[in-house]
């Protein structure tokens, strides 16, 4: 006869990368033994997954890599009702709040994420959500704006652009119609801190987005989701209609006379829609394609109507900016680059997920002391940070501080805050070929330089990587980087060179591995 335990709480992570390795076989096994399973987001710790917490009355206890074959076991230890014996099962990690690569971090916009149920409303305030729009629906939306500019808040999209001041051009411009956007088309290679958080706690985002409506004086929100995150759509869906039926979307929000409606809208996932007013274009439904500036969306955007554009994370930090202070947050960080970032670690690195840290923390403290070095066991030799149009770092630099001044003066960025990790193996100048190709295929195709800049650099980094004519070719490869640099109308081929040409300044032994002896001074020279 099958054990039944209906009082005891088992957290199973709904999160896709749970799932990729088991996690809805391993919750259906809890449900069929009677357990009441619940489908929370993922605590970052990628590499336990599928970690399974069971919630006993001292704390919860979370057991790491859980398959359906252990499930019959842990039942077994559950039904003895004893917390020293689930410490001290063999797949125990201990008490999940108290594992050390937690408590370590300080998470802000992460505080929920892997703690509450991502569909109830009640778990999200019994955790402290709705305070932030709460106290922002007794402040006028001057006031709100007020508090978000003095906490230094920055676009975690890459831009880094201080969203205080793009709130106050919003609200001061008039017009009888504004809205709010989310630009939720996460596309850069190694980072997936928005989906996590969507996933995991998509009620900060509604509730992000709520304040913001408050504060600019706009009536309607949309979140551009790419359509490769289905398991986010979902629990974002589920989490609309439930802010509805409780009262915190609709009309009157909380009896604010606030009225805010939200819709979701799934992309096509092209990358350039990561770009705001490519996102834009989209969304009035023409395809996703660079829009020249000025005017700025905050001025002009959506329908031509001013628009309030942030990505996720930056909108996920807001709720904890009205419940604390502006003054709290900018507490955290360093230099102009207030708060806490949410780093994403990722590629041949041995402990991948979250880490949310204020900013100034070093690149090395991340990769080696989170990160543990590289899940291959062979030395660190680069990691790209920013995504793929961002710079690689040399092993060498690895003593960075990452804030927005600080990278941009080391010649790179902090992007989105993703951060993907490669071993001595790596061949540098196919990863330049990478960054001309992504750029190649994801350009809108607007613009000139971009459009044809970038597939001539594939096919002169072929040239190079086969040996043909290689000092010539570089100075070519340098002249073409230039182009793209300051000819492209948005980003996308504006920052295609910092990738190749960090590749090429730091490992120009790759480039230059079939280069003639006497065409050495002439490639040096192109540097």
């Amino acid at each position: 006869m099958a054990l039944t335990l209906p009082t005891v709480r088992i957290f199973v992570p709904g999160d896709a990368a749970a799932v990729s390795v088991g996690a809805d076989d391993v919750a259906a096994a809890f449900e069929a033994a009677g357990a009441q399973v619940v489908r929370n987001g993922s605590r970052g710790m990628l590499w336990l997954e599928p970690l399974v917490e069971i919630e006993t009355d001292a704390a919860r206890v979370g057991f790491a890599n859980v398959t359906r074959d252990d499930v019959a076991d842990l039942v077994e230890v559950v039904s003895r009702r004893s917390h020293s014996d689930l410490l001290d099962h063999r797949a125990s990690i201990g008490v999940v709040d108290e594992h050390p690569w937690l408590t370590s971090q300080q998470r802000v916009s992460f505080a929920r994420v892997g703690v509450v149920d991502p569909s109830s409303v009640a778990d999200y305030e019994a955790h402290g959500g709705w305070a932030g729009l709460r106290r922002a629906l007794s402040l006028s939306p001057g006031e709100v704006v007020q508090e978000v500019t003095e906490s230094g808040l920055r676009g975690r999209g890459g831009a880094g652009f201080p969203a205080g001041i793009k709130w106050r051009t919003v609200l001061d411009t008039p017009s009888d119609l504004k809205f709010v956007a989310c630009n939720f088309d996460e596309g850069d290679s190694g980072t997936f801190a928005d989906r996590m958080v969507v996933e995991g706690d998509p009620f900060t985002l509604i509730e992000g987005m709520t304040i913001t409506a408050h504060a600019v004086g706009a009536g309607e929100g949309y979140v551009y989701v790419r359509s490769e995150y289905p398991h986010a759509i979902a629990a974002l869906r589920r989490a609309i209609d439930a802010a509805y039926t409780h009262g915190y979307l609709g009309a009157d929000i909380l009896g604010s006379g606030l009225s805010f409606d939200l819709h979701v809208r799934v992309g096509a996932g092209a990358y350039i829609c990561g770009e705001e007013s490519s996102m834009l274009e989209s969304l009035e439904g023409r395809r996703g394609e660079v829009r020249a500036k000025p005017p700025i969306p905050a001025v002009k955007g959506l329908w031509e109507r001013p628009t309030a554009v942030n990505n996720v994370l930056t909108t996920c930090a807001v709720p904890m900016i009205l419940a604390d202070g502006g003054a709290a947050y900018a507490e955290l960080g360093t230099g102009r680059s207030r708060g806490t970032q949410v780093f994403q670690l990722a590629g041949n690195v041995r402990q991948g997920g979250i880490v949310e840290l204020p900013f100034g923390v070093s690149l090395r403290e991340l990769v080696e002391d989170y990160g543990g070095g590289t899940l291959s066991g062979r030395p660190v030799r680069a990691a790209q940070v920013g995504g793929p149009l961002g710079a690689y770092v040399p092993a060498t630099g690895f003593d960075v501080a990452l804030d927005y001044e600080a990278m941009a003066a080391a010649g790179a960025m902090l992007g989105h805050g993703g951060i993907v990790v490669f071993d001595d193996t790596v061949d540098m100048a196919r990863m330049a070929r990478f960054a001309m190709e992504f750029c190649s295929i994801e350009s809108c195709g607007k613009c000139t330089p971009c459009r044809i800049g970038s597939t001539r650099g594939v096919e002169t980094i072929d040239r190079i990587i086969a040996g043909k004519d290689v000092a010539a070719n570089l100075v070519l490869l340098d002249d073409l980087c230039e182009t793209l640099a300051t000819g492209s109308l948005c980003a996308m081929g504006g920052l295609t060179p910092m990738p190749v040409l960090s590749a090429y300044k730091h490992f120009p032994e790759d480039f230059e591995r079939h280069i003639e002896p006497h065409d050495i001074e002439q490639s040096g020279a192109s540097r």
